[in-house]
């Protein structure tokens, strides 16, 4: 017996909590509205709760009254951040103000506590601990880092054998299917700063100065080229910049332009190779030009890498529970990066991707996380409960093999 039907029964609560927290969304690591929405639905469960006032977070434990050989835990994580991000939606229930959940975090947080829910009320069928880390700071805040430092991954005196996420996306996949691979599933992020310094002057006298703007541009262009030329082919990179800056009136020439660039790999040595090689470029630019330029690299997240056995896992419970349509192969990772790698690097698990599309938009035609205009669909949330408490029961089941 699954948790499907007592999922599809909290769904009208669910549907309430994502909501409400989609009205109020918070950015970063001071998430007060949002944690107190989430230990409002918690109460009463009966779980060993702890808050950390310096990071946001909350991690509930669920311990199981299953008779076990030995006893060990699994690690089940949402996000609950937002974006600073103006919603173009038109919901009922859209944010106002500067902050959307157009990444699908308050789904997440949602089905986490679902699996509260079910997992509390079923911890006899638990031979072992459910570790429920409610999580702030993904979208750039490095909150997987700081809660592992305060020690979450602890929190259970069993250790942990697996730890498993899920991320809604508003297209690509079919609305309740669930998506991963074995491996590589999102990329390591990284954020390269470019400034470039030379001589201000008048615009008319350009000969006078050591002008910074058009030299800037050139190492944008030319970031494009070394990605095709540096680069295996067969190793994905992606570089986009994001912002560039230069200049305060057109009849002024600056002292110096800057621009920022999202860096994206899949593996440590093309991430090594490809920060030597765009940084030498950004300074041999500038030097040919008589200018000089300071490259300034901050490292976000790494791979997002998938133990093979546990991607695998997951989707065989995901057909056991709601079906073999519901489990999807992915091909390809996708360039999208993700803190969840953090707790990946420290205990095997798996992150899936889960189709939030709403029913009748075509999912190659939507628009995707993060934009203004992202829609998810609220029926997912007791599927997505459902398949996180399996995986902590069946996990642990398999534990005891």
């Amino acid at each position: 017996m699954t948790f499907l039907d007592d999922a599809t029964a909290l769904a009208p609560e669910l549907i309430r909590l994502r909501r409400q927290l989609h009205r109020e969304p918070e950015i970063g690591l001071e998430l007060p509205r949002t944690r107190e929405r989430v230990l409002d639905a918690l109460e009463g469960l009966a779980l060993d709760l702890t808050t950390n006032d310096e990071d946001g977070s909350v991690v509930a434990v669920v311990t199981g009254t299953a008779a076990a050989t030995q006893r060990r835990s699994v690690i089940l994580r949402a996000d609950m951040d937002a974006l600073p991000v103006r919603e173009r939606t038109g919901l009922e229930y859209a944010a106002e103000g500067d902050a959307m959940h157009a990444c699908g975090h308050d789904l997440h947080t949602a089905m986490l506590v679902g699996a509260a829910k079910l997992l509390a009320a079923n911890r006899d069928r638990l031979a072992g601990d459910a570790v429920l880390l409610f999580q702030p700071g993904e979208e750039g805040y490095n909150g997987a880092a700081r809660m592992i430092a305060a020690g979450a991954l602890d929190a259970s005196p069993s250790p942990a054998v697996a730890a498993y996420a899920l991320h809604v996306t508003s297209s690509r996949f079919g609305n309740g299917v669930f998506a991963t691979r074995p491996g590589p599933l999102m990329a390591a992020s990284d954020i390269l700063r470019v400034t470039v310094h030379g001589r201000g002057g008048h615009a008319s006298a350009p000969q006078e100065t050591l002008d910074p703007i058009p030299v800037a541009a050139e190492m944008v262009v030319a970031l494009q080229t070394i990605v095709t030329r540096a680069i295996d082919t067969f190793k994905p990179v992606v570089v986009t910049v994001g912002t560039f800056h230069g200049g305060i009136r057109e009849n002024v020439i600056s002292d110096e332009a800057s621009f920022s660039a999202a860096v994206r790999t899949f593996d440590p040595e093309t991430r090594s190779r490809l920060i030597a090689r765009l940084t030498a470029l950004c300074e041999g630019i500038a030097a040919a030009h008589g200018l000089s330029a300071t490259a300034e690299w901050e490292q976000l997240y790494p791979v997002t890498a998938n133990d093979p056995a546990e991607a695998d896992f997951l989707l065989r419970t995901v057909a056991d529970t709601l079906g073999e349509d519901a489990a999807q192969v992915m091909e390809t990772p996708m360039t999208g990066s993700e803190d969840f790698s953090r707790i990946l690097q420290r205990i095997p698990g798996a992150l899936a991707f889960l189709g939030a599309t709403p029913q009748g938009i075509d999912p190659g035609s939507a628009d995707f996380n993060h934009s203004a205009h992202a829609v998810f669909d609220d029926d997912v949330l007791p599927r997505g409960a459902a398949v996180l408490a399996e995986l902590a029961r069946t996990r642990l089941d398999a534990a005891q093999a």
